[in-house]
């Protein structure tokens, strides 16, 4: 126990408290401490759902859980503030009505347990998270992770690896929870670190660790949530991935991954006609994005933090324009594009900032001198409320389980 307090900084004490009061405990029962980040995308907006690239890193902010098995066939899971959700484990179909929900994303992880061969059994899990909803560091993978992390110790002695993790926790989304996610997310959460990642092969993560530190480069990495969670416009985040695959299959292609920005280019008059003005401009910065992502993964391998900055604001700009994912037109509010601009106005001609994940609200990410950190942060809370605005640093371990 006090190597996982001194090594996590955190009262994981409180933890195992928290989870005898709810849970009840026995002499008999073997805990274990579950640890998984949240993530922040470097860069590669909306590109890993189409084959593409990206470079994403998990960050000092945590899902983290004390877990044991029952006696009996459910699986019980209490979320500190959220309460609690039981299924069993012999109920593990898909249901419609679950859609969008917690209880949806426990099922989907134990069924992909269930599919790889291993027995689901009893467990109970307790959880307190520090990555909430729609704050856009990923609290929906962090939570499938976090959930396939104890099944794993649990059911499986820890023997599935992070990569078989993440593909579980993307096919939960997709099919149990119903958002049509692709595969960074839940590789950055799982993997730890700043990572390189090509998702041309579908199912497979092709990673490459890059060993770069902001803070001896002179930069922050700073988060301001804009008070408008994006939980609730995954019909807006559905239509991106649908409309670059529209676009693909009018070339005779599945995704743009698999396609050259010369064929798109080539074909647009026909491609207007047939698909519209969004999809294309979506389709272009796809390819203008994939550019955008091998320049700073280059820049950041070379210590190069003046192209890394400089191809981020590209990439804000065309996710703005052409991807479209800043604001959300039937809506009064513009909280990121306001963000956005604010984050402009403070920064000036030094760092750089950008639309961060999803899209239409959540957050938005810059890269911060760290002299200006101070005053910058206090210019985005006095827009968004105390706190908005945080740095975040990036975390190497990614998801992780310890016995207590």
């Amino acid at each position: 126990m006090s190597d996982i307090v001194s090594f996590d900084g955190f009262a994981a004490k409180r933890l195992v408290e928290s989870f005898n009061q709810i849970f009840g405990l026995g002499d008999w029962r073997e805990r274990f401490f579950v640890r998984t980040p949240g993530r922040t995308e470097v860069a590669g907006n909306h590109t890993d759902h189409q084959g593409g690239t990206v470079i994403a890193a998990s960050v000092d902010r945590f899902v983290r859980g004390v877990c044991a098995a029952n006696e009996k066939p459910l699986i019980r899971v209490y979320s500190e503030g959220f309460g609690d959700v039981e299924i069993r484990c012999d109920e593990l179909s898909a249901r419609e009505e679950e859609k969008n929900t917690t209880i949806s994303l426990v099922r989907g992880m134990a069924a992909q347990f269930a599919e790889k061969g291993f027995v689901p059994r009893g467990f109970d899990l307790y959880v307190n998270s520090e990555v909430l909803g729609g704050s856009g560091l990923s609290s929906s993978a962090a939570f499938e992770v976090e959930l396939g992390q104890a099944m794993n110790v649990l059911w499986a002695k820890g023997i599935v690896s992070p990569e078989e993790l993440a593909i579980m926790g993307k096919t939960t989304e997709r099919m149990w929870f119903g958002k049509p996610c692709g595969l960074m997310d839940q590789s950055a959460v799982a993997l730890g670190g700043i990572q390189h990642m090509s998702f041309a092969v579908p199912d497979e993560i092709d990673a490459t660790s890059i060993d770069f530190d902001f803070a001896d480069a002179g930069y922050a990495i700073c988060l301001t949530a804009t008070g408008d969670s994006h939980a609730d416009l995954t019909d807006e985040y559905a239509a991106i991935p649908a409309e670059m695959n529209q676009v693909a299959q009018a070339l005779g292609a599945e995704h743009l991954g698999q396609l050259s920005e010369d064929a798109l280019m080539a074909q647009l008059p026909s491609l207007r006609a047939t698909c519209g003005d969004r999809p294309l401009m979506r389709a272009i910065h796809f390819f203008r994005e994939e550019r955008m992502v091998s320049y700073r993964a280059e820049a950041l391998k070379n210590d190069d933090i003046e192209t890394f900055l400089k191809a981020t604001r590209l990439s804000g700009a065309s996710s703005a324009m052409y991807l479209q994912n800043v604001s959300v037109s039937r809506l009064p509010d513009q909280p990121a594009m306001l963000a956005l601009a604010v984050s402009g106005e403070l920064l000036g001609t030094a760092g750089a900032s950008r639309i961060h994940g999803g899209g239409f609200g959540g957050t938005i990410q810059a890269f911060v001198p760290v002299e200006r950190v101070e005053s910058y942060m206090e210019g985005m809370d006095s827009v968004f409320g105390k706190g908005a605005c945080q740095v975040y640093q990036v975390d190497h371990v990614g998801s992780h389980a310890w016995r207590l």
